[in-house]
């Protein structure tokens, strides 16, 4: 049973010294401290292979929060709660050692024999360090244990069911916590709020009303020092399969029977399974891969991608996706769901769009005016909000149409900042609520579909580069909306506008 308040935890975080460690773990925590929302029963071990001190450690967290806040109360206070132990996630004396440390820990924090182990590091580590874990008796504890693990989750279907099995053996599904961080993001959560706390949208919610459905998400970055992975990866592996799938079954699925993890995911996972498989020849009618060149952004001309660091100069992987998904299912039969996601794209934005179909017959053709389609557009990131998009009358003596917006921006209330992704998340996982976290199912089953493609894709090269740095993607991505008789909503034109 799940309480208000949150429950003392011993957190072990694999990979302390690392990007992620600094750049969101360790500000998010202190933003749980400072707002009281992390029991002062709480105890952090930092490993890493770095032979830090503790007091090293507690250095390097001051310095990672203060990079994010120019004043920090309680800093040092909230750093006291850090520990440091130099690890080798191969070696059983390893973590014989940090079994002791944890043990010296539970007691001195009286922290009940709760433990978090979050898996900071590269993939090919999870397994190894879920066995040791079970085998040096870190999870031989009385209280709760929570394994947090960062995407990805396998390189494919089969890599996944084997990362499973193993994992599965010393933790069970309901003490595993995958997280996607986009379900940490707050217009993604409110996606649920929008459709089932407004009679406005639920009842159009489905064929009779909605004409398609998009999702942008772009970067202007290219792949920075990421390059090393994401040869491998490719925005198909990296984006489409957890982040883009993971909107689609938000936006698809039906009402669930109440709000509570189980019965969310079970939706979420009806909505992947009524997916319609894309593969062999019909791939590309469905889908279209694109790598960027060289191009301007912001005025300054960037390298195209087999150009970057670390990367093969006759490299095959895409750096963007564009695809039409059709759900087989009585609400979605007939409506596309396409998606978009790249880097070094002309704009950093994460969007939904959801056109509602033209009204039967337009009273105001023959004054020769075009009605504009209705919008509801889910801003997600960097601004977060909701605009609904309608046709008025403009001022004047004459009867004419205009576009207008009612808009919702977040940030434009005052007193109100957004929780980062993963401050809510570790936050739910502190209270052992996983309904933003990613089921097994629904792992196996994204994946399932997204091998089919890759399948294709890596047995036939393709003339890369095709879309310019600093544009919105390959023309091939437009042609994909447009034999449907659609175009990709600008994402310039459709800004939240602050109240």
């Amino acid at each position: 049973m799940q309480t208000t308040e949150t429950p003392r935890s011993l957190i072990m975080l694999f990979g302390a010294t690392g990007d992620l460690a600094k750049r969101k773990l360790f500000p998010s925590l202190y933003n749980l401290y400072r707002k009281g929302k992390l029991s002062g029963n709480f105890a952090v071990i930092g490993t890493a292979r770095r032979g830090w001190t503790h007091e090293v450690f507690r250095d390097h967290i001051k310095d990672a929060v203060l990079s994010t806040k120019k004043h920090a109360d309680n800093v040092d206070e909230f750093a006291a709660h850090f520990y440091y132990q130099p690890h080798d996630v191969t070696n059983a004396e390893s973590y014989i050692q940090l079994k002791e440390l944890a043990d010296e820990l539970d007691r001195q924090y009286q922290l009940e024999g709760n433990r978090i182990f979050y898996l900071a590091m590269a993939p090919e580590y999870f397994g190894t360090i879920s066995d040791h874990l079970k085998s040096e008796g870190l999870t031989d504890t009385k209280g709760f244990k929570r394994l947090v693990i960062e995407k990805p989750f396998g390189h494919n279907l089969e890599s996944a069911k084997a990362l499973n099995k193993q994992i599965r053996k010393s933790f069970s599904e309901s003490q595993i916590y995958r997280i996607d961080h986009y379900l940490g993001k707050t217009m993604v959560q409110n996606i649920e709020v929008i459709r089932f706390a407004n009679a406005l949208f639920e009842p159009l919610w489905n064929n009779r009303y909605i004409s398609n459905i998009q999702i942008t998400s772009s970067e202007k970055l290219g792949v920075e020092e990421r390059a090393r992975y994401y040869e491998t990866s490719g925005a198909l592996r990296d984006m489409f399969q957890n982040h883009m799938l993971q909107m689609v079954a938000l936006l698809a699925m039906e009402p669930p029977i109440n709000l509570t993890t189980n019965e969310i995911r079970s939706e979420k996972v009806r909505v992947l399974r009524a997916l319609r498989p894309v593969g062999g020849e019909e791939v590309p009618d469905y889908f279209v891969r694109g790598q960027y060149g060289a191009g301007e952004i912001n005025g300054a001309r960037v390298a195209g991608y087999r150009e970057e660091t670390n990367v093969d100069p006759a490299s095959n992987t895409e750096t963007y996706v564009a695809g039409k998904l059709l759900i087989d299912n009585f609400r979605w039969a007939g409506v596309p769901f396409y998606i978009r996601t790249g880097k070094r794209m002309a704009a950093k934005t994460t969007k939904i769009v959801v056109q509602f179909k033209d009204i039967p017959m337009n009273l105001y053709y023959n004054t020769g005016q075009d009605l504009s389609p209705n919008l509801l557009v889910i801003h997600i990131q960097p601004e977060e909000g909701i605009t609904v998009h309608l046709n008025a009358k403009k001022p004047g003596q004459h009867m004419e149409t205009t576009p207008v917006q009612l808009s919702f921006a977040s940030s434009s209330k005052s007193g109100i900042n957004t929780p980062e992704a993963y401050e809510k998340l570790i936050h739910d996982c502190l209270m052992g609520d996983a309904t933003n976290f990613t089921h097994w199912d629904e792992v196996a089953l994204s994946w399932n579909f997204v091998d089919k493609i890759s399948k294709v894709w890596e047995n036939k090269q393709i003339a890369f580069p095709n879309y310019e740095a600093g544009t919105m993607g390959p023309k091939a991505a437009d042609e994909l909306l447009a034999k449907d008789g659609f175009f990709w909503w600008p994402v310039e034109d459709l800004e939240v506008k602050p109240c």
